[in-house]
């Protein structure tokens, strides 16, 4: 597997898919992982408007978007404990939630939202569809959390997956790839649009995997958190953790995408938010226990329902927070889903700018990070 290229200073241990384009719109209905959420709507957290005397920046309010699952965490926790409102002096913070991608990127490109935690796929998608026109990735927010989990009973060894049913969140979205691509390096053959094959990959939404490992209709699934440590709580055995296949154990899972339109008239909005993005992931880094029952808090606000410690508690160290967007991972996620026939080759070239990112690393004394020469010119 090719290395990841990046340097950076992580962030480490907090809460938080491959490239899914035009051919894939369809597919990524479901793009990030955790609570049962309701639908999209606006968030009712701790987003609190600044004192009078706060200082002014160029904009009133800036909508943010994120999904209410803990890939999510560096939105739960920032919102939350205030520490992203805080940087943006008199700028309110609008939030919002969403449960997939795609109404996410919708929202972007209607005009209706500014900032966004996303996946990769969705950013991808946004962004080859507008010809480049729409969003940039500015930063960073989650690397791994994902994990093959199987019927020990079953499926003993990497080998005893030949034959059996393993679930995948959805046809092309990171998990999908990534195990399309795993099974190809072993040698085996799947059809990547049915699934069938040497290995029989179930697309299957992360609200119904439990139900159906439990129910005895699929054998295991390669899932993020805390989907991976639900299973694990119902029986389930953990058989490989993906971070154990890339170079330096880390590979994007969420990032942070702007409007271009919000980008360019709002640049200090954007660096604000940057800075409350990067000083939450060393909160978070400080602060293990709180950072972990603030992220639950939020999810339980957000969704009704929080988190039981036998699922969190697993699923929460195995989440990297990183202001590193990993670049180079992305690139090589969408190199998979080329070769596994899901997509063309994409001309990803100018889908980051990292410029406000490692401006705001520079002045907090942190290494600058890649855009592995994806960066807009």
């Amino acid at each position: 597997m090719p290395a990841t290229g990046t340097t950076r200073k992580t962030v480490r241990r907090g809460v938080v898919a491959a490239a899914a384009l035009p051919l894939l719109i369809g597919a990524l209905a479901s793009c990030g992982y955790g609570s049962e959420a309701a639908k999209d709507k606006p968030a009712d957290t701790k987003a609190s408007a600044a004192p009078a005397d706060a200082k002014k920046l160029s904009a009133s309010e800036v909508r943010i978007g994120y999904f209410p699952n803990l890939t999510h965490a560096t939105a739960l926790v920032g919102i939350q404990e205030g520490l992203i409102a805080k940087e943006l002096g008199s700028t309110t913070i609008k939030p919002q939630t969403f449960n997939a991608g795609p109404s996410e990127i919708e929202a972007l490109n209607g005009g209706s939202l500014d900032i966004g935690f996303i996946g990769p796929s969705p950013s991808i998608n946004g962004y080859v569809k507008s010809k480049g026109s729409n969003l940039r990735i500015i930063s960073g927010s989650a690397s791994g959390g994902v994990k093959l989990v199987v019927n020990p009973d079953k499926i003993k060894t990497l080998d005893d997956l030949k034959g059996k049913k393993i679930a995948t969140p959805q046809k092309g979205n990171t998990q999908d790839v990534a195990f399309l691509n795993w099974i190809s390096e072993k040698g085996w053959k799947v059809d990547p649009e049915s699934g069938k094959g040497d290995v029989s990959v179930v697309r299957t939404d992360n609200k119904v995997t439990p139900d159906a490992f439990k129910q005895g209709s699929i054998d295991g699934a390669w899932v993020p958190e805390p989907t991976a440590s639900k299973l694990v709580s119902d029986g389930g055995s953990v058989l490989l953790d993906e971070t154990s296949l890339w170079p330096d154990k880390k590979f994007v899972i969420t990032n942070i995408i702007v409007s271009q339109k919000f980008l360019k008239e709002h640049a200090d909005v954007v660096e604000a938010v940057l800075r409350g993005t990067v000083k939450t992931n060393e909160w978070i880094n400080a602060n293990q226990d709180k950072a972990k029952a603030s992220a639950n808090a939020a999810l339980k606000t957000l969704s009704g329902k929080e988190l039981e410690a036998k699922v969190i508690d697993p699923a929460w160290p195995s989440i990297l927070v990183t202001d590193d967007p990993l670049a180079s991972t992305l690139k090589t996620e969408s190199d998979w889903a080329v070769k596994a026939k899901l997509i063309e080759q994409p001309d990803l070239a100018g889908i980051y700018d990292l410029s406000l990112l490692n401006k705001v690393l520079k002045a907090a004394g942190k290494p600058e990070v890649s855009d592995a020469g994806l960066g807009a010119k």
